[in-house]
């Protein structure tokens, strides 16, 4: 049984009324729904609250999924709606970049680099972390949020399209124009 199995039958029990299916939902995504909700919102207690609000809202709309789209996906596009709305009635905007650096694991598309503990290693560390977020930071939303659900989140092209409601191809393009960006602008960083 895949995941995509199990997360159907769960939601098929959940819509059935069996709250401890909708538990396992939770304990299982809890994690991930967490660390996305921490890219938006820096403080550990808003964060939970607002993980908590984002399972709250799914809990109540679970009736309306129908599965066309996978359960985390649906899931993922409530969290980030949910910190969003957050931030904007915090009057807060959302943050400029979206990167999780060192985080998850050697080769899983995360960006991980290498702490180099002489003080050369630590500023050209400093500097490529600076440029990227720089970098990041002017890529257009569309662009930025793609490379990143991408690069950061590690879902697929099909997962972006669905989150940001477009073409698989458009995802494509926008990974693709965000990449050779982000090099650009890096490169700029370097040689300036």
């Amino acid at each position: 049984m895949s995941h995509d199995d199990s997360d159907q039958r769960l939601v098929a029990r959940v819509q059935k009324g069996d709250r401890r299916a909708f538990d396992a939902l939770v304990l299982k995504y809890q994690t991930r729904i967490a660390a996305l909700v921490s890219r938006f919102v820096r403080d550990q207690d808003e964060v939970m609250d607002v993980t908590q609000e984002a399972f709250i809202k799914a809990y109540r709309a679970i009736d309306s999924f129908r599965g066309d789209a996978q359960f985390y996906t649906w899931l993922y596009r409530i969290a980030a709606n949910t910190a969003k709305n957050f931030l904007v009635s915090k009057s807060r905007r959302p943050p400029d970049t979206d990167l999780w650096v060192g985080e998850g694991e050697p080769g899983d598309g995360s960006v991980e680099l290498e702490s180099i503990e002489e003080p050369e290693g630590l500023h050209a560390r400093d500097e490529l972390l600076l440029a990227l977020n720089q970098g990041l930071e002017a890529l257009p939303e569309d662009l930025r949020t793609a490379l990143v659900l991408r690069e950061f989140d590690g879902l697929s092209y099909e997962e972006i399209a669905e989150v940001m409601e477009c073409p698989v191809g458009t995802v494509r393009s926008r990974i693709f124009r965000a990449r050779d960006a982000l090099e650009k602008i890096i490169e700029g960083n370097r040689d300036g």
